[in-house]
């Protein structure tokens, strides 16, 4: 049994662990010249492989796909991808927040114990390998440095991600193999990603960079508390990409989406009418906000900002006003981040296109899993976890169908 596994992310990497265990022969292929380059950058801060809260709850994150990738990540929950970070010599723990790292809090330990691993059962690499598709033959066919070069093997995984940060190797120039053979593909788009912002030359040059920390930022129904960071061009951060599908989805409709900040959403409007109250005595609106409020610099200049075009300026508020405006700001996102500076895709392969197996209906023997797929998530561990878990799920996949 000899497979293709088309993609050195963390998909591709599960698919050929499952494959090799199960006998198979595998051979993994990736045109950049060394594996997980994605995957590393994931680990830079901090690696989050998945997160602890109740599965109903985890799965739920998927939105409109959690029926499609439901069965997947079943058959290989976060527990389940614990387990095997631990036996890769890495255990995990629980952040405060729920999310999971392995204790090194970084990819690189990790990766090199799997690919010992992978070494060990016998998968090979061949890198600088870019795929170009199928030939007339219907072999699959790569450039190399070396030239063009074919093979046939018994089934093929595709895993070649989405198309942010196509400098570490996932481009979305499969698109165009896929789609020249049929299968239904969604437009790739950006996920987790930050928004274009119309900032004054004063904001903009003295806050870009900085923080705004345990702020609200709701958009309709939608209300998350974190943190999030002023751009030279926008707003993003951690906070901003637990909304951005619905927020995408507006200003990609409408050409502009208004994202609300609340600066303090822990004190209620009662308590922030009292202290606003307070004599100012000759202090500065910015000194006073930051000692009866304890707002950050840029939270002030957010609120500064957000008047620009009005006659009511955070000076000339009632403390009643100014109460109800430090936790409703309104940030205008004129725009969506490109592509390649997000941190996932949204779009991909259709789930009709693919069989319970995770085969292509459409090409019997070839697999795909991972980004390439039509689903998207929030950070937090679950973009990772449903990576592994897809892998998983074509590995065993193309192992069912090699012994039929």
């Amino acid at each position: 049994m000899d497979v293709a596994v088309i993609g050195a992310g963390p998909a591709g990497l599960m698919a050929a662990e499952i494959l090799a265990k199960g006998g198979a022969q595998v051979t993994v292929y990736d045109r950049m010249p060394s594996v997980g380059r994605k995957f590393l950058l994931a680990g830079r801060g901090g690696l989050n492989l998945t997160h602890s809260e109740p599965l109903d709850q985890f799965l739920a994150r998927y939105r409109e796909a959690t029926r499609y990738l439901r069965p997947a990540i079943e058959a290989f929950p976060p527990d389940a991808l614990r387990a095997w970070s631990d036996s890769l010599g890495q255990p995990t723990f629980v952040g405060s927040s729920g999310r999971v790292f392995p204790h090194a809090f970084k990819a690189s330990p990790l990766l090199r114990a799997w690919l010992r691993r992978l070494d060990q059962l016998g998968v090979e690499f061949a890198l600088r390998h870019r795929w170009t598709g199928w030939n007339a033959k219907g072999d699959l066919q790569f450039e190399t440095s070396n030239g063009s070069t074919s093979l046939k093997p018994d089934a093929t995984i595709v895993a070649l991600g989405g198309a942010s940060w196509p400098r570490l190797g996932a481009d979305g120039g499969w698109t165009d193999i896929l789609g020249a053979k049929g299968v239904g593909i969604a437009p790739l788009r950006p996920a987790n990603s930050g928004f274009r912002v119309t900032w004054s030359d004063l904001f903009r040059d003295r806050f870009q960079g900085e923080p705004l920390k345990s702020v609200a930022l709701s958009f309709g129904d939608s209300v998350v508390r974190g943190e999030a960071t002023i751009t030279r061009d926008g707003i993003e951060g951690g906070a901003v990409y637990a909304l951005s599908a619905p927020l995408r989805d507006a200003v990609l409709a409408s050409g502009e989406a208004v994202l609300r900040v609340a600066l303090r959403p822990d004190l209620v409007h009662a308590d922030l009418v009292t202290r606003l109250s307070a004599p100012r005595k000759k202090q500065s609106l910015s000194t006073f906000l930051r000692k009866q409020l304890g707002l950050s610099s840029v939270g002030v200049g957010l609120l500064q900002e957000a008047t620009i075009a009005s006659d009511l300026l955070p000076s000339t508020m009632s403390p009643d006003q100014l109460a109800t405006f430090i936790n409703d700001v309104p940030v205008k996102l004129t725009g969506v981040a490109p592509l390649e500076r997000a941190i996932s895709t949204a779009g991909g392969i259709s789930f009709a296109e693919i069989d319970t197996h995770y085969m292509l209906r459409k090409l019997p023997g070839v697999f795909v899993a991972g980004e390439m797929l039509d689903w998207e998530a929030p950070t937090g561990g679950y973009l990772l976890q449903a990576c592994f878990a897809t892998g998983a799920a074509a590995g065993r996949g193309a192992l069912d169908y090699l012994k039929r």
